[in-house]
């Protein structure tokens, strides 16, 4: 077992209390958690394991301990560039290209793959469960949690949506100057099942997403997004319904050459850190060629 990482110490007002009645008030942890740390024995008091039913004192200790876990995942060279790293959280700036995880068509080359090999190389084992998901074409922020207590903290600010999403996307055709800031407010679903392909439906999930210009260029405009939904391939579907597909996309667009890839970057996310509390700001800068792709469109325009 892995030492004791969450701890309270009993105070005068909670003289005669239960340490599930603690565990319920002084810590943020799931039903499920508390469930398994009651049948894995993981509640300290004064550094010894005991039940829930447990009365507490004024100057006890409670602590908790997480359980040892990891994955299993064939480790791979992969470059992993880490944004933002602590015990219980680590995000990284995914490159375009890999998926997140294996999946059916694509086994093996995912981030999952390397971020095993980052773990190896530097001597951590968790288990790696990813808190959001990106296409393997967009780029940008991903977040990993270690352990169980920060998967569902990070889960249940996304569902309530309580955590900034924004991205930065290349556009085909040009905004009007009149609309520098406009909100999309349209149902997502998928027409056909089993297939990828999602649009805009009458029946469809609600999503939300608000535009803001940045930059406008000959024949493109570049844009900053803010995603208050989580629907799949949001941003591509919204853009392209009302006339302005990403660069590069081939399937919402036409997939025009100036990138091999959708023009799509996951730029900035803020959350509460899911054990202190805290507010974590975190930015992730372009990759390469969405940078050269912008440069050359003001390139144009001189």
């Amino acid at each position: 077992m892995n030492k004791a990482k969450y701890k309270y110490t009993v105070t005068t007002g909670d003289d005669g209390k239960r340490v599930a009645e603690l565990l319920r008030s002084e810590f943020k942890f799931s039903h499920r958690f508390r469930t398994r740390m009651k049948f894995d024995k993981l509640v300290d008091l004064n550094g010894q394991p005991v039940p829930s039913h447990t009365v507490v004192h004024p100057g006890d200790i409670i602590s908790i301990r997480l359980p040892e876990e990891k994955s299993d995942f064939p480790p791979e060279d992969i470059p992993i560039s880490v944004l933002f790293e602590d015990d219980d959280l680590l995000i990284v700036n995914k490159q375009p290209g890999i998926t997140v995880h294996p999946t059916k068509g694509h086994p093996y080359h995912t981030l999952a793959n390397g971020i095993q090999k980052y773990m190896e190389d530097t001597h951590q084992s968790f288990k790696i469960r990813f808190a959001n998901r990106i296409d393997m074409d967009t780029t940008g922020i991903v977040i990993v949690a270690k352990n169980s207590n920060a998967q569902n903290e990070i889960s249940t600010q996304l569902r309530a949506r309580n955590v900034v999403k924004e991205y930065t996307a290349v556009v085909r055709g040009v905004i009007p100057e009149d609309q520098n800031d406009f909100t999309i407010d349209l149902p997502i679903g998928r027409p056909i099942d089993d297939n990828i392909h999602r649009a805009v439906l009458p029946d469809g999930k609600p999503a939300v997403t608000d535009v803001h210009v940045l930059e406008r260029f000959r024949d493109t405009t570049l844009v900053r997004l803010t995603l208050h939904t989580g629907r799949t391939h949001q941003i591509r579907v919204h853009m392209a319904h009302i006339g302005y597909p990403l660069v590069g996309d081939p399937l919402y667009g036409t997939g025009d050459g100036m990138l091999d890839r959708q023009a799509l970057h996951s730029t900035r996310i803020v959350i509460h850190h899911p054990v202190s509390g805290d507010i974590l700001d975190i930015s992730a800068p372009l990759p390469e060629d969405m940078a050269e792709l912008i440069d050359g469109l003001r390139a144009q325009m001189k």
